[in-house]
C-alpha cells in the first residue's frame, strides 16, 4: 500500500474513532423509570403526562461524562509505559521523558510527513492546471500537521500521572481539538474539491462555472454548521431541540422573504437550464444585451446603449430568452427595387447573375439561395433575394453581406440597370396645362 493511501487510511482512521464516542453515547439505553403507583382509569392521562415530562427533563438534564480518549493514544501511551516498566503510580523521572519523547517523535512525525508526504506531491505537480490531487494534497497538509501534534501532546500529558479532575478536563480539552482539526481538514478538502471542480467547469466553457462560487459558499456553511453540531452533539447539547427550532424559524423566514426565495430558485433554474453564459448576447424579455454578472438575487445584463440592467432571477426563470450569440447559423433576407424602364430579359439576366454570385460565395450555403422577381412595387421592380450565411459569428455573417452587396451592385451596373428610388409623375391637363405649355413656348 503507497505510503499516501496509509496516510489517507489514518485519517478516516481517527476521525471514526473520533465519532464512536458520540455514537455510542446516543445508543446508550435510557435509565429505566422507577415503579410506577398504581393507577386509576381517572388518573392515567396525568401520570402518563408527568412521567413523560419527567423523562424528557431527565435526559435533557443528565449530564453527559467526559468523550474518551481516542483508544489508538490510550494503547500507544500504554504500550510505551508497559515498555520501559513504569510504575503506575506517582510522576516518575521515566514518565517525564516519555511524555518529552512523545512530544519529539510528534515534532518529528509531523515534519517527515510535511516532507516526505506532501513535499514529494508538491513537486510532482507539473501541471499548467492543478489537477485533484495536487490540489488535494496541499490542502491537507496543515490539518494533518494539526492532527500529529494533537496526538502527540495527548499522549505526552496521558503519560503522566493526573488527578481524574484532571483527566476529565484534558479529554474535553482533547475532544475539542481533534474536532476542530477534523472539521478544519474536512474543510480544506472540500474547498480543494470545489475549486478542481469550477476550474473544470469554466475551462469546458459551462453555465454552472458563473454559480460556482456561491455553490462553494453554500457546501462550505454546511458543512460548518454540520460540523458544529456534531461537535455540540459530543458534548451533550440538544441538537435535536435545536433544529425543531430552525425549522419552525426557517418557516417565518420563508414567508417573510418569498421575493429572494424565489430569486434563488430562480438562480437554480438557471444553473441548471444554463440559457446563457457570461459575455453572451441575449434578449430577456424586453431587454437585449451582454451577459455580465450571474447572481443569487439577479442577472445583469449591459445594454446595447452601454446602460446596466439588473433583472430579478424570478423574472429570469419565467421570462422567453432568446440567445443571439448561439446562432448555428445567420439568414439573409432583403429586397432590390430596379428601375421601370428594365426590359423583362434584362430582369431574367440580372436575376440568374446575382443567383449565380450568391451562390459563388464560400460562405454561403448554395442550397438556400433564392433569387426570384417578386413584385411591381409602386416605384420599382422588386428583386427578392434571400440566403444562409455558414459561420455562426455575427461579425462573419456581416462581412459576407457586404461582400455579396458589392458584388451585386457590380453586376447591376455592368448590365446597364439603375437602383430604383421612390419617385412620383405628375400629369397636367386642362387650362392649367396649356397655360404652361405656352409659357414653356
Amino acid at each position: 500500500m503507497s505510503l499516501r493511501m496509509r496516510f489517507l487510511r489514518h485519517i478516516f482512521l481517527t476521525a471514526a474513532l473520533l465519532l464512536l464516542p458520540a455514537i455510542h453515547a446516543q445508543n446508550q439505553p435510557a435509565t429505566p423509570p422507577g415503579p410506577a403507583d398504581e393507577a386509576t382509569p381517572q388518573n392515567t392521562t396525568q401520570q402518563e403526562h408527568d412521567l413523560s415530562t419527567q423523562a424528557v427533563a431527565a435526559i435533557q438534564l443528565t449530564p453527559r461524562p467526559a468523550p474518551p480518549t481516542p483508544h489508538f493514544v490510550e494503547h500507544l501511551v500504554d504500550s510505551a509505559l508497559e515498555l520501559f516498566h513504569v510504575q503506575p503510580s506517582g510522576n516518575t523521572a521515566m514518565r517525564y521523558v516519555i511524555a518529552g519523547l512523545f512530544l519529539v517523535l510528534a515534532v518529528l512525525l509531523r515534519r517527515a510527513v510535511t516532507a516526505l508526504v506532501f513535499g514529494v506531491l508538491k513537486k510532482r505537480a507539473t501541471h499548467a492546471v492543478p489537477t485533484l490531487n495536487e490540489r488535494l494534497f496541499p490542502a491537507l497538509e496543515a490539518p494533518a500537521s494539526a492532527l500529529i501534534v494533537v496526538t502527540g501532546a495527548l499522549a505526552a500529558l496521558k503519560a503522566l500521572k493526573l488527578s481524574e479532575a484532571s483527566h476529565g478536563r484534558l479529554d474535553y480539552a482533547a475532544a475539542i481539538a481533534y474536532s476542530l482539526a477534523l472539521l478544519w481538514l474536512a474543510l480544506r478538502a472540500v474547498n480543494a474539491i470545489l475549486d478542481h471542480l469550477q476550474d473544470a467547469a469554466r475551462e469546458k466553457q459551462m453555465g454552472v462555472a458563473a454559480f460556482m462560487p456561491w455553490i462553494k459558499k453554500a457546501l462550505l456553511s454546511l458543512v460548518v454548521v454540520f460540523g458544529a453540531l456534531k461537535i455540540a452533539q459530543s458534548f451533550g447539547a440538544d441538537v435535536g431541540a435545536f433544529l425543531a427550532g430552525l425549522g419552525l424559524g426557517g418557516l417565518a423566514f420563508a414567508l417573510a422573504a418569498q421575493d429572494t426565495i424565489a430569486n434563488l430558485f430562480g438562480s437554480v433554474v438557471v444553473a441548471i437550464d444554463q440559457p446563457f453564459k457570461l459575455g453572451e448576447m441575449v434578449k430577456i424579455g424586453a431587454q437585449q444585451g451582454t451577459v455580465e454578472d450571474i447572481g443569487l438575487r439577479s442577472t445583469k445584463i449591459r445594454l446595447l446603449d452601454r446602460s446596466l440592467a439588473v433583472i430579478p432571477n424570478k423574472s429570469v426563470a419565467a421570462e422567453p430568452i432568446i440567445n443571439l450569440s448561439r446562432f448555428t447559423s445567420h439568414r439573409t433576407e432583403q429586397v432590390i427595387g430596379l428601375t421601370y424602364d428594365t426590359t423583362p430579359e434584362q430582369m431574367e439576366k440580372i436575376v440568374e447573375d446575382i443567383r449565380a454570385l450568391i451562390r459563388a460565395d464560400p460562405q454561403v450555403n448554395a442550397a438556400s439561395v433564392q433569387v426570384f422577381f417578386r413584385d411591381y412595387a409602386a416605384s420599382s421592380l422588386d428583386l427578392w433575394l434571400a440566403y444562409v450565411t455558414r459561420d455562426p459569428d455575427m461579425n462573419a455573417h456581416f462581412a459576407t453581406k457586404q461582400r455579396i452587396n458589392l458584388a451585386i451592385m457590380r453586376a447591376v451596373a455592368a448590365r446597364g440597370l439603375t437602383f430604383a428610388f421612390p419617385t412620383s409623375v405628375m400629369h397636367l391637363d386642362g387650362p392649367v396645362a396649356k397655360q404652361i405649355a405656352e409659357r414653356k413656348g
